[in-house]
């Protein structure tokens, strides 16, 4: 009798093997806040809010070069890529304006859809916090911690939450490292800066203020494991030497957000498929298994391929890197590992 109702609940859990299964939140965007005004009709402020979290979304998951191919995307046509959205409302009390506060989610077979036509990679960044470092090179003198505005300003520029930046506190070990180094920095080892962080993602920043008409900056990064080094210059103009400053610190976080992004690049053109066996045992919960699985979004579909009362045979489709997929199972306390040459599943807690 067990093994019959064990048969009856795999068969309604997995009923349709070949359903999109993330419910992840990755095409979620939240708290779009537009101002409600005494004539804005609902669905005035529903167009304005889609149109706002459309821009945000895309701006989010896609690299510079390729939000410029959805430039002539029409306002219609976003607005179908909408699932559903919630509405709420909120007082700005500092201009006591009335505000609409929209989540919105869009729909993310469509959205695979528009991308796949149009050619475009998205990004998923799951490790969001970096590391970095800005270092003053002037008048041969380096400013690490003290006299560095860009040290001490790095954080109060351009506040968004792709990318968690971290700056390492005042410490007498990268202080000498770096003088040490100080004739040839653009080679300098990143670990040796940030040796608690090793498997982190890494920036090391050089700002040369010289009195030439342009401000060079260069980045030195370690992002997934991969070094890029790449280079920025800035026209000094008429602009006050704060205002420049924070020029740049706006400009170098949107050059390391999009060198991140270019590494976590997910190409729905070219999914792959592992196949996988889940054992049943006393900690086995089909329900709890499908459930978790949902919550990956790498994960596209999963089929199964046969199943006894001892255990299941899968087919997982899946988009990205296989070690990020095995990251996100083990996220939510499910074990894909290889077993004698063969992918087994494991659920655990």
């Amino acid at each position: 009798m067990k093994t019959y109702l064990k048969i009856i609940v795999i068969l309604v859990v997995f009923f349709k093997t070949e359903t999109l299964l993330s419910k992840n939140n990755l095409f979620n965007v939240n708290n779009i806040k537009v101002e409600k005004k005494e004539n804005s009709s609902n669905n005035y402020l529903a167009n304005q809010a889609i149109q706002k979290g459309f821009d945000e979304l895309i701006n989010k998951i896609l690299l510079k070069e390729d939000i410029k191919k959805l430039s002539d995307l029409s306002f219609p046509s976003i607005k179908q890529l909408v699932t559903y959205y919630q509405v709420s409302k909120s007082l700005d009390e500092k201009k006591n304006i009335e505000l609409a506060n929209f989540n919105i989610t869009f729909d993310k077979e469509k959205i695979h859809e528009l991308f796949y036509k149009r050619n475009i990679l998205y990004s998923e960044i799951l490790d969001k916090d970096l590391f970095v470092l800005p270092v003053i090179i002037k008048n041969n003198e380096v400013f690490i911690f003290n006299n560095n505005f860009f040290y001490q300003n790095w954080n109060e520029v351009l506040d968004d939450d792709l990318i968690e930046f971290i700056l390492p506190l005042e410490n007498i070990e990268i202080i000498q490292k770096i003088n040490k180094n100080r004739n040839n920095l653009i080679d300098i080892e990143l670990n040796s800066l940030f040796k608690e962080y090793p498997s982190k993602n890494l920036a090391l920043i050089l700002i040369e203020d010289t009195e030439a008409k342009n401000k060079k900056v260069y980045f030195k990064t370690r992002i997934q494991g991969k070094n890029i080094s790449s280079n920025l210059n800035f026209k000094k103009q008429n602009k006050s030497s704060n205002d420049l400053n924070r020029d740049i610190i706006k400009m170098s976080k949107i050059e390391i957000t999009n060198l991140v992004k270019s590494e976590n690049l997910i190409d729905i053109r070219t999914p792959s498929f592992i196949n996988a066996k889940l054992n049943f045992n006393k900690k086995t919960n089909i329900v709890k298994f499908n459930s978790r699985i949902r919550n990956i979004d790498l994960v596209e579909n999963i089929y199964v391929q046969d199943f006894n009362k001892d255990f299941m045979n899968l087919r997982i489709k899946y988009l990205g890197k296989l070690e990020k997929v095995i990251n996100q199972l083990e996220n939510e306390n499910i074990k894909l590992e290889l077993v004698d040459d063969k992918w087994v599943l494991e659920i655990f807690k």
